[in-house]
C-alpha cells in the first residue's frame, strides 16, 4: 500500500459516517476516486459511483459494490437535566456501548459525549448474572446540567453519534478500529480503480464502482442504485465473521479464518456462474478463497441487487473480520491485498461476449 492509499484509508475509517448521514465519507471517497476514472456521479441520497468506461463497441457493464454507512447512535431524547437518551443506528451493540467515548454530530460541529457506566459497585446485578443494558437505559452525558446548555452545544433529538476510537496499524499487518464494516470496501474499490487507471488499456467492459449508502438498515442506496444504472453482471464486496477467536462454533456459523484469503459465498443470491468465474479469478492468480453458504440470504447488498428489474447476476466476495460491530474490528491486509487483486482480475475478464444467464 502506497503512502497515498494509506493516507486515504485511515482519513476515510475516522470519517463518521453512521446510516443515513454518509455525506462526510462520501465527499471524501468521490474526491479521492475521481482521480482514477472517467466520472464520479451520485443520486439523490448520496450514493456515489465512479466509472470507467470500457473499450469494446458494446461493453459489458460491470457493476463492483460496497456499502458506506456505519453503525452508531441518534439522539432519541433529551431530559431537563441534560442527559440524552439514545437508539441504535444500525446493528450498534448495547453489550460494549457503556463507558465509552462518543462524537456527537450537532449543527455546530462535533460535541464530545460519553454513554454513562454505573460503577460495578452501584449496581443492581450481581457479577454472575449481569445483563447487557436495553438501548433506552443508556444515557449519554455532555458535561452539561439542563436541556438548554445541551441545545446551545448545537444538539437536538435526531442528531446521530459515532464512537470515538480511531483506526490504527496493529502487529504487523493489521488493521483495527471502528467502521472497517465496511469502509474497507469503499477503499477496496478504489485500489481497483487505481489498478485498471494504471493498466495498458482500459478493460473491455465499463466497470463502475457503487460506494452505497444505508446498507445497514436494509440495502436501500444499493437498490436505488442497482436499479438506476442497469448493470449486466454485479460483485458485491462486504466483510464477513472471521470465527477462529474462541467460543464462536464452525458448526453454526461456518469456518473463516483472519488472513485465509477472500471468501465466497454460494446460494441464495449468488449465481453460479459470476461465483465460478470469481473461483476461475482465484485460481489464475493462486489466490486462497475461502467457502462460505447462504441458506436463505447473505445479509450484504447483494440480497437487494439481484432481484432488480429482471434480474441481475450477482456474487459475494467477502473480507475476514474479527469483532464486527464493534470499536476493535480487525482486518489482515494481506487479505485486503487479495481481494483486490481478485475484483481487478474478475472485471478485466468481462468481455462484451459474456453472458451470465444460465442456459436451460
Amino acid at each position: 500500500m502506497d503512502k497515498s492509499a494509506k493516507t486515504f484509508l485511515f482519513d476515510l475509517l475516522d470519517t463518521p459516517s453512521p446510516t443515513g448521514f454518509e455525506l462526510p465519507g462520501q465527499r471524501k471517497w468521490a474526491a479521492y476516486a475521481k482521480q482514477f476514472a472517467d466520472r464520479v456521479e451520485n443520486d439523490a441520497y448520496g450514493t456515489a459511483w465512479a466509472t470507467i468506461d470500457g473499450r469494446s463497441k458494446k461493453p459489458r457493464r460491470v457493476m463492483i459494490e460496497a456499502h458506506a454507512d456505519e453503525i452508531g447512535f441518534i439522539v432519541k431524547h433529551i431530559t431537563k437535566e441534560g442527559w440524552l437518551r439514545i437508539d441504535r443506528i444500525g446493528g450498534s451493540d448495547t453489550a460494549t456501548a457503556r463507558g465509552r467515548r462518543l462524537h456527537l454530530l450537532g449543527d455546530k460541529g462535533v460535541v464530545h459525549g460519553i454513554i454513562g457506566n454505573t460503577a460495578i459497585h452501584l449496581r443492581r446485578d450481581g457479577l454472575s448474572d449481569e445483563k447487557a443494558p436495553k438501548i433506552h437505559e443508556l444515557y449519554v452525558d455532555v458535561g452539561v446540567s439542563s436541556a438548554k446548555e445541551v441545545g446551545q452545544l448545537g444538539l437536538r433529538v435526531g442528531h446521530p453519534a459515532v464512537y470515538a476510537d480511531a483506526a490504527e496499524a496493529f502487529g504487523k499487518k493489521r488493521i483495527v478500529g471502528r467502521a472497517l464494516d465496511n469502509r474497507m470496501g469503499g477503499f477496496i474499490l478504489t485500489q481497483v480503480l487505481a489498478n485498471l487507471h494504471g493498466a495498458k488499456k482500459k478493460p473491455a467492459s465499463t466497470i463502475i464502482a457503487v460506494n452505497a449508502v444505508q446498507e445497514e438498515i436494509g440495502g436501500h442506496g444499493a437498490r436505488m442504485a442497482a436499479h438506476r444504472l442497469k448493470p449486466d453482471v454485479c460483485v458485491v464486496l462486504d466483510v464477513t465473521h472471521a470465527t477462529e477467536t474462541p467460543g464462536i462454533d464452525a458448526a453454526i456459523h461456518g469456518e473463516v479464518k483472519l488472513g485465509g484469503g477472500p471468501s465466497v459465498t454460494h446460494g441464495t443470491c449468488n449465481h453460479p456462474n459470476v461465483v465460478r468465474r470469481i473461483m476461475d479469478c482465484a485460481d489464475r492468480l493462486k489466490i486462497p478463497i475461502q467457502h462460505e453458504s447462504s441458506s436463505r440470504y447473505s445479509g450484504t447488498d447483494t440480497d437487494v441487487i439481484f432481484e432488480v428489474r429482471e434480474g441481475i447476476p450477482s456474487g459475494l466476495i467477502s473480507l475476514p473480520l474479527r469483532y464486527m460491530h464493534s470499536v476493535v474490528e480487525m482486518a489482515d491486509l494481506g487479505d485486503v491485498k487479495q481481494v483486490i487483486a481478485l475484483l481487478t482480475e474478475f472485471v478485466q475478464s468481462v468481455t462484451e461476449t459474456d453472458d451470465f444467464a444460465v442456459k436451460l
